[in-house]
């Protein structure tokens, strides 16, 4: 049974960025399959997925990106730690590796895509240069990170999305310098701590009025 329309609002509203969790209390395998598929099932423009989610779980590791974030506790004491990554580049192979992906999954014949095919390595491929690609590709990783943030909140599971990082630092940390993708941003999850003085805080928004224009 669909949850309610005032369900779904309750748990939008419970939801805040945490800034204190309990080290002890853990996500359940079951919700973070939950949790890691709401990353595969994201949207993309195309359907292209040009990105790589990292599961940080060496505590050793963890440790070093909190460094290399400012010392946000946050990177250390969740109970999941996920690095966003997009890659740097699109190239030909890629874009025909996907559409050989539709044609598998679809039971369709390769040549009857050649025409979405040759219109997305125009597009993209011959009609942008590589900076452009590259942050076409780092705008997916925040659809990603969206429907992530959504489905923790209605698993009533805290997160805090981290844009408070050094990329290079992040990239040696992990070893993607000398590969094709490079981070983005991060999402720390877990439970909040109940000292957590921002849990109680009433959210500040904009009204309604003033951020939805109808026409």
């Amino acid at each position: 049974m669909p949850m309610s329309a005032s369900e779904i609002q309750k748990k939008l509203e419970w939801r805040y960025a945490t800034k204190v969790f309990n080290k002890e209390k853990k996500i359940n395998s079951e919700n973070w399959d939950v949790l890691e598929n709401s990353l595969i099932l994201a949207p993309s423009s195309y359907g292209l997925q040009p990105w790589k989610f990292i599961v940080v779980e060496n505590p050793e590791i963890r440790t070093q990106l909190r460094a290399a974030s400012w010392g946000q506790a946050q990177v250390t004491d969740a109970s999941h730690y996920v690095v966003l990554t997009t890659l740097k580049n699109m190239s030909e192979d890629y874009i025909k590796g996907y559409v050989a992906s539709i044609a598998q999954v679809r039971g369709q014949a390769v040549e009857s895509l050649v025409g979405f095919q040759d219109m997305m390595i125009k597009s993209i491929v011959k009609g942008k240069d590589q900076e452009s690609i590259k942050n076409w590709n780092q705008r997916q990783a925040y659809i990603a990170m969206g429907f992530l943030l959504e489905t923790a909140a209605l698993l009533e599971i805290d997160t805090v999305p981290l844009e408070g990082l050094d990329p290079k630092a992040y990239d040696t940390i992990l070893g993607l310098d000398q590969s094709d993708y490079g981070t983005v941003a991060a999402v720390a999850l877990g439970y909040r701590d109940e000292n957590d003085k921002y849990a109680q805080a009433k959210k500040v928004r904009f009204s309604k009025e003033q951020m939805i224009q109808r026409v």
